[in-house]
């Protein structure tokens, strides 16, 4: 009789421990989207993945893309998600092709912007300065065709009638270009947004902008597919968790990776630092 018992208890905890391992194995590998050349994406983005590894045992996979390709492979379903969505003015025009398409899970930062930056030892102070200031040299130093801020910026120098170029580029190249100007004491107009590691780095502002092209502060949000509440609840549930408190949390992060860590190095250590965070976020 013991033994009966003894290997019914033993075949239970085999079928169990089956059953614990098959759900294991089952859950699906989540892809997430995210632009490289953005401190802000990349900082936000293995933070997330590395809780939903950790925390929720899931598989990542993490696809450097193209702000468009990034919005169109959420709505076909080919990424289940980014964190990376600057709404409603920068993605605007990606938003309302794909809101139908997308799930939005809420903001992830508050208090995002993108303008027109420059050194603060230059002259102008708005956008419209840029008109009659030859030391710019009538160019502005862009980041990838096709980003929100770059098509905000066509439209900016159309509506202040500036005779300039927008040079596309990427945000590595275009951080190079003014540390190389910053470090000259020369004028430099480029595209950029907060948050951002390099208002550490450098004495930075954004050029008024009195027509208002590009927006007041806006949001980063988390977006995903239309089939990951079914593929994986348990991530939908963290998304709409997700969120930083302050630009000094991410701007750790930004920091330690433009200083010469691994993005997942740089996460996992940040997480370490504060697993408070992980437990808040995931619920567990």
């Amino acid at each position: 009789m013991k033994m009966k018992k003894m290997l019914g208890a033993g075949a239970a905890l085999i079928l169990a421990m089956g059953c614990s391992l098959a759900s294991a194995a089952t859950k699906e590998t989540i892809t997430i989207g995210y632009v490289d050349g953005w401190s802000d994406s990349v900082a936000t983005t293995f933070v997330a993945a590395e809780v939903i590894k950790e925390k929720l045992g899931y598989d990542v996979k993490l696809m450097p893309v193209a702000t468009g390709i990034m919005w169109q492979g959420v709505a076909t379903g080919k990424l289940d998600a980014m964190l990376s969505a600057w709404l409603p003015v920068t993605h605007g025009e990606y938003w309302a092709k794909n809101k139908d398409k997308v799930v939005n899970y809420g903001t992830n930062f508050k208090d995002a912007k993108i303008g027109l930056i420059v050194p603060e030892y230059v002259k102008a102070k708005s956008i419209a300065d840029l008109k009659d200031d030859a030391s710019f040299k009538q160019k502005i130093v862009g980041i990838d065709a096709g980003s929100g801020v770059m098509l905000k910026t066509d439209q900016a120098i159309k509506d202040y009638g500036l005779d300039y170029k927008l040079q596309a580029s990427s945000g590595a190249a275009m951080t190079s270009e003014l540390g190389r100007a910053y470090a000259k004491n020369e004028s430099i107009a480029v595209t950029g947004w907060v948050p951002h590691w390099m208002f550490a780095k450098w004495k930075l502002r954004f050029l008024d902008d009195p027509k208002g092209v590009y927006g007041a502060a806006e949001t980063v949000d988390s977006i995903g597919s239309k089939g990951l509440a079914k593929k994986a609840p348990e991530v939908e549930a963290f998304l709409k968790k997700f969120q930083w408190n302050s630009k000094d949390e991410i701007g750790e992060v930004m920091l330690a990776i433009q200083e010469g860590a691994k993005p997942e190095a740089a996460a996992k250590a940040w997480l370490a630092k504060h697993p408070e965070r992980a437990t808040e976020w995931a619920g567990k």
